[in-house]
């Protein structure tokens, strides 16, 4: 039997002024700390772009385009947060919390583009050489930009997750690495004063394959969130020890969380409970499961499904018992749950769990099945095969 609680309903019953206003100013934060990231690279990309046409340095011009591609990334940043705060309505009625997810694949495409653009233009001054004039200005200018670039990449960094903003984290990475790279462009820059080997052109080239690879590795990063990855492990305790703080639960199996964005989930669950409990009992008490997991946890449950288990009968204590010792001596059986007996029917029915570890879970489903019956030649025994979203 499942009990489901209207999504919309319990929404708009849950959500308290205060959450509301923890939401808008979690947006701000990520605006404001955007527009601050904005400004100065905008700044940074004039001076470097100044700094590079006047020194026929490749690298330094290469380091004012990339200054160019974070500022985009911080317009995006704002832009998706904006979008992502738009309340849910008819065509989207679990909210547009993703965008924040689409806005950092964004700024992940922009990287590599950048990185893509730099290397091509790193290869032709390589072909075609050309010596680079540093003056005393020039290698000043560089080295604020590399402390600037410090600063701004830990503020960025350390407030988007703060806020859980993936966009800010990514930016923030992002300029740490910036700092590295107008670091090794000064390098290059004390290497020619002090030999008068120019390396300008070949550091372009590293400098755009290390952006080509942060963007990459962003790309793939937030890709891996949009198709959905496992929830966390403590928040799926955390959940489950609410769940079984109830004295009626025996056990919570099978939970599933969807995510709508940065900390938003809804999900379901199968509690277990004694087979005397009747309607009125279990509806009270989903719906008080319900409220605890929302307040404690912040996840909305919209659907509890109950299992039930023997209480009348101990001789069916003990067939359970012997089931699981039977299942659990593979360890890729995790968890044997929802077991009940019809003794009238000779009916047995319950659920296993099979890790992902298992190469074939079908074959180990099916394996475990039969040992099941012939443990049990007596029953007509059937048993679903589960999975543990959580894998604790």
């Amino acid at each position: 039997m499942i009990v489901s609680v209207s999504l919309k309903e319990s929404r708009l019953a849950a959500e308290s002024d205060e959450e509301k206003k923890e939401s808008e100013k979690r947006g701000r934060t990520i605006v404001r700390t955007s527009l601050i990231g904005i400004f100065a690279n905008v700044l940074l990309a004039g001076f470097k772009a100044v700094v590079g046409a006047a020194s026929g340095s490749v690298a330094i011009v290469m380091d004012a385009v990339n200054n160019l591609s974070d500022a985009a990334s911080s317009i995006i940043t704002i832009v998706g947060t904006k979008l992502a705060g738009r309340p849910a309505d008819k065509k989207h009625p679990f909210g547009y919390g993703r965008m924040e997810y689409l806005s950092a694949m964004v700024i992940s495409l922009i990287v590599l583009y950048a990185g893509i653009t730099s290397l091509q233009e790193s290869v032709k001054k390589i072909i075609h050489p050309q010596t680079p004039e540093y003056t005393a200005v020039t290698l000043v200018i560089v080295a604020v930009a590399v402390l600037v670039k410090i600063v701004l990449g830990r503020f960025v960094k350390a407030t988007g997750k703060k806020v859980n903003s993936d966009s800010l984290v990514n930016s923030g990475q992002d300029a740490i690495m910036d700092s590295v790279i107008s670091a090794s462009t000064l390098a290059a820059a004390a290497i020619y004063l002090t030999t008068h080997i120019s390396l300008e052109a070949w550091l372009g080239a590293v400098i755009s394959a290390v952006i080509i690879k942060s963007g990459i590795d962003m790309l793939r990063e937030t890709l891996s969130e949009i198709l959905g990855e496992e929830v966390s492990a403590d928040l799926a305790r955390k959940i489950k020890a609410d769940v079984c703080s109830f004295p009626e639960v025996r056990g919570a199996y099978d939970l599933v969380l969807n995510n709508y964005g940065p900390d938003v989930y809804n999900g379901s669950i199968h509690v277990e409970v004694c087979d005397a409990l009747n309607a009125d009992e279990i509806d009270n008490l989903t719906r008080a499961i319900s409220a605890k997991v929302y307040q404690k946890e912040g996840v909305l449950l919209t659907a509890i499904s109950v299992y039930s288990y023997n209480t009348k009968d101990p001789e069916v204590t003990q067939m359970r018992d012997k089931l699981i010792r039977i299942l659990k001596e593979n360890p890729n059986v995790l968890q044997v749950h929802g077991f009940y007996v019809e003794k009238e029917k000779k009916a047995m029915r319950f659920d296993m769990v099979v890790s992902f570890n298992e190469k074939d879970r079908g074959k180990l489903y099916q394996d475990m099945l039969r040992k099941a019956r012939e443990a049990f030649p007596d029953y007509h025994v059937t048993a679903a095969m589960d999975t543990d979203f959580s894998e604790e």
